[in-house]
């Protein structure tokens, strides 16, 4: 009988990296009845995300104890304290370093003498060292990247003798780059942690310095190293021969099921805006979120309902409550909106996007974001801000043909530029229609691929395969 596959799951403590390692510990499980699954981030998010389920030991389970819920330490008691300066985010991810490298340590060793020893560590980004940690102890690893592989190349040739052509030049975005196995860019669509933060003095320096660790220890790997990709290989084919240092398995999208994406770090107060989505005709809102962490500029705030407003069509517009307090906005946000509209906290972004009233998403075009938008079928609107949200933004637009990029203007979207890019996807006009069509194209090449014998169900049950098998 073939032995029974546990993977351990890693991921650092930030929404967007938590929701697609969350689906894809239970989509394990899924597809692998007989395998355990343990799930783990740092402690602060652990407690946020799973008081209900917790043992009181700080462990929990679920999904009749196959899937195990257990935090490791960051070294600190409550996480990382936003607005913190560059020094204060060098320290913790100096601090998450060092002890998430023990603290996982410690739980493969505890594992192992409970009889539930792990088959395979899987790791999402910014987590290193978890590499290593298996290593060390004899156990196969895999990284999970949660952006394309257009980003995963570019990293990977930065790291491998390219830096000079994007150093030398990263002020100027409209310079062309050519990296092997990829189209022209340019500098602006280089992911903002290799033009921004490779100076030690930046706020980011420190994400910078562990994304160079990271393809350190992927090149220790042997005979290569693992890597899944939260993407479908339809979407990206003729790219993956630029990462082909690498042993890649495309997967994606990892999607939730049912009602259990709601475990992250925000909670939604209730859903009142799915009744009021029912209200509105096919294809004829406009949903508007900037993800779990961007902050929104300034006076985006003014500008931005009255452009919806400007469209004529009904929208949803997600402003979370930590932004409200950036923005120090006076009074109920939700009360500026138009009697066309509604502003929420949070939402079930994959259940809005999913509703078919909805025929626009303007978004930060984070990856979690533009997968379920390609997934559900909806076109975008992308509004870029940091790290790969401007080479998604490319990808959306050039690569895809599912949306258009807005421009801004001193980091604000204004109305005027919102309303136009909104018509450009949601118009009359037969350029407006061929995005619509394109995005229902995408749409149905993601059910294909996801589906039985589809490239990522293929994918994903070699490597659940080789995991039993013990193999790398």
């Amino acid at each position: 009988m073939s032995p029974r596959p546990h993977f351990l799951v890693l991921t650092f403590p930030l929404q967007g990296h938590i929701a697609p390692a969350l689906r894809l510990a239970r989509r394990l499980l899924a597809v692998a009845p007989d395998a355990l699954v343990t799930f783990s981030t740092a402690a602060a998010a652990h407690r946020r995300m799973f008081a209900d389920a917790d043992d009181g030991q700080g462990r929990g389970s679920d999904e009749d104890d196959r899937l195990e819920l257990l935090p490791f330490s960051d070294g600190t008691e409550n996480g990382f304290a936003k607005g913190g300066g560059a020094s204060e985010l060098n320290d913790y991810m100096a601090s998450f370093h060092v002890s998430g490298r023990r603290s996982v340590g410690d739980h493969l060793d505890a594992l192992a003498a409970r009889g539930r020893p792990v088959s395979r560590v899987v790791y999402t980004l910014l987590l290193p060292w978890a590499a290593d940690v298996a290593r060390e102890r004899g156990v196969p690893s895999a990284l999970y990247w949660i952006q394309p592989v257009a980003v995963l190349a570019i990293y990977y040739h930065y790291f491998h003798g390219h830096a000079a052509a994007i150093d030398d030049h990263r002020h100027d975005h409209s310079f062309p780059v050519d990296l092997p196995g990829l189209p022209t860019l340019t500098i602006g669509d280089i992911p903002s942690f290799l033009t921004d933060a490779t100076d030690p003095n930046d706020y980011f320096h420190g994400v910078f310095a562990t994304f160079r660790d990271l393809f350190d220890t992927l090149d220790r790997e042997k005979p290569k190293a693992t890597v899944l990709v939260n993407v479908f290989r339809e979407l990206e084919e003729t790219t993956l021969a630029a990462v082909g240092a690498y042993d890649v398995l495309t997967i994606g999208p990892v999607l939730p099921s049912g009602d259990e994406d709601q475990a992250g770090l925000f909670k939604q107060e209730n859903n009142k805006y799915m009744e009021w989505l029912d209200a509105r005709p096919a294809g004829s809102v406009v949903y508007v979120a900037f993800g779990s962490i961007t902050v929104m500029a300034k006076g985006q705030i003014d500008e931005l309902l009255p452009g919806l407003d400007e469209t004529g069509r009904p929208y949803i517009c997600v402003v979370r409550k930590d932004n409200k307090a950036d923005l120090a906005v006076d009074g109920d946000v939700s009360a500026a909106a138009s009697e066309n509209g509604m502003v929420v906290e949070w939402c079930d972004q994959v259940r809005v996007l999913s509703h078919p009233a909805v025929g626009c998403f303007v978004t930060h075009c984070g990856w979690n974001s533009v997968l379920e938008s390609v997934a559900a079928g909806v076109p975008m609107v992308s509004v870029p801000q940091m790290s790969d949200q401007r080479m998604n933004a490319r990808l959306v637009e050039r690569d895809w043909r599912v949306g258009v990029r807005a421009e801004l203007d001193d980091g604000v979207l204004r109305a005027a530029e919102l309303r136009r890019r909104v018509d450009e996807v949601m118009g009359e006009g037969e350029a407006a229609a061929e995005v619509r069509r394109t995005a229902a194209a995408w749409k149905r090449a993601v059910e294909e691929a996801l589906g039985k014998g589809g490239s990522s169900d293929r994918n994903l049950m070699a490597f659940v395969e080789s995991a039993r098998s013990g193999g790398n």
